[in-house]
């Protein structure tokens, strides 16, 4: 991976952070930080799953490959809030 691959990741993944804390009901007990965090992870883990099942390449945007990062991203933010609630 490139640092340009890098750079884009971590800007997607602020963005898939933020729509994941979005699709999330209430509020959410985490910090922006941690927020990104997340986002970058299911940014990541999101284009590997995507790339496993042959979604991640298709003609115009990859809404598949979205609703993947973006959905573990809200996984991700209500288990850390879960966990950040039990403390």
């Amino acid at each position: 991976m490139e640092i340009s691959g890098i750079i884009s990741a971590i800007v997607i993944g602020i963005i898939i952070g933020v729509l994941g804390r979005l699709v999330v009901p209430g509020r959410q007990r985490i910090g922006i930080l941690w927020t990104i965090l997340v986002g970058i992870a299911a940014a990541l883990i999101g284009s590997a799953i995507a790339n496993a099942f042959d979604v991640a390449d298709t003609d115009g945007v990859d809404w598949i490959e979205w609703l993947i990062q973006i959905g573990l991203a809200a996984v991700g933010v209500a288990a850390l809030d879960r966990s950040k609630v039990r403390r």
